[in-house]
């Protein structure tokens, strides 16, 4: 397989920094999903995390994205700050439709363990959208007992491609390894995106042809295997900022797990390079 893909747009963050892993933690819930699909994500956690991408210092933030073009702010741009600030509030940032969870593909579905999803909830989106019809997609993950804003990406391919999938009956989950989108439904993973077609096929797979698909693609490279412990499956990782809480509270139930100075958002679930080129995403990211 091979190991490094080169990402279609610059990753980048303002709001962590590189150095650490997504938390994984299990969730028990009332609602038993279907063989394979995801835990769902409580709804009164999906309302938090859109009230969070309310705040109005993250729609400034959101508005100063939208000024740059997704330019980060280590890079210089050709107006100054007066007008990146006039231009950041004449974008007047909005949230456009719900937040949704993105359950990307889980290492314990690839590794064959008995009952393991296909995926797992790892962060929730926000679309946003800029007067002049940019969009951006605000990523949000707990914190305790908050919900913290974690990353702003171009475009909206999270709630675009959940919208999708709900639309038909069923959850869409992501392989960022190979930034495929697929829909899990009726037993079925289904593709969503051209990188998912050419995965899978037009007409997709059973969950069990797919399971093996990810386990020949994945299954010697989960964590502890040789080529974890050789240091090539490092991940491109986003750093919790400086005043993160120490210590996280109790998972209370939610599908994400809580994240501390310690654990934060994971862009990548599987495989990954230190070099940071993993995700095969054509985003750009603050």
């Amino acid at each position: 397989m091979t190991e490094l893909i080169r990402p279609r747009r610059a990753a980048v963050t303002a709001l962590l920094a590189v150095g650490l892993a997504l938390a994984l933690a299990p969730a028990a819930h009332a609602d038993t999903p279907a063989p394979g699909a995801p835990v769902p994500v409580p709804t009164a956690d999906l309302a938090r995390a859109h009230s969070a991408v309310q705040d109005p210092s993250v729609l400034d933030k959101v508005g100063h994205f939208f000024a740059r073009k997704g330019v980060p702010p280590t890079q210089q741009l050709t107006i100054g700050a007066a007008e990146e600030a006039k231009a950041a509030q004449d974008a007047a940032p909005r949230l456009a439709g719900d937040t949704v969870p993105v359950y990307t593909l889980d290492a314990g579905f690839v590794a064959g363990t008995p009952g393991a999803p296909v995926a797992k909830a790892e962060f929730t989106a926000s679309k946003v959208v800029a007067a002049d019809g940019q969009t951006a997609s605000v990523w949000t993950v707990r914190q305790g007992d908050s919900w913290r804003v974690v990353n702003i990406a171009s475009g909206g391919d999270e709630s675009d491609y959940a919208a999708k999938a709900a639309d038909g009956g069923g959850t869409a989950f992501r392989e960022p390894q190979v930034n495929a989108w697929y829909v899990l439904r009726d037993g079925r993973v289904l593709p969503l995106d051209d990188e998912a077609r050419r995965s899978v096929g037009a007409d997709g797979v059973s969950l069990a042809a797919y399971q093996k698909l990810v386990h020949q693609r994945y299954g010697d490279k989960l964590p502890g295997s040789a080529y974890d412990r050789a240091g090539k499956g490092g991940g491109y990782r986003l750093d919790a900022a400086p005043n993160a809480a120490p210590e996280a509270a109790a998972d209370g139930g939610s599908a994400i797990p809580a994240v501390t100075a310690a654990t934060a958002l994971g862009a990548t679930a599987l495989v990954a390079a230190r070099a940071g080129a993993v995700l095969r995403r054509k985003r750009a990211t603050r």
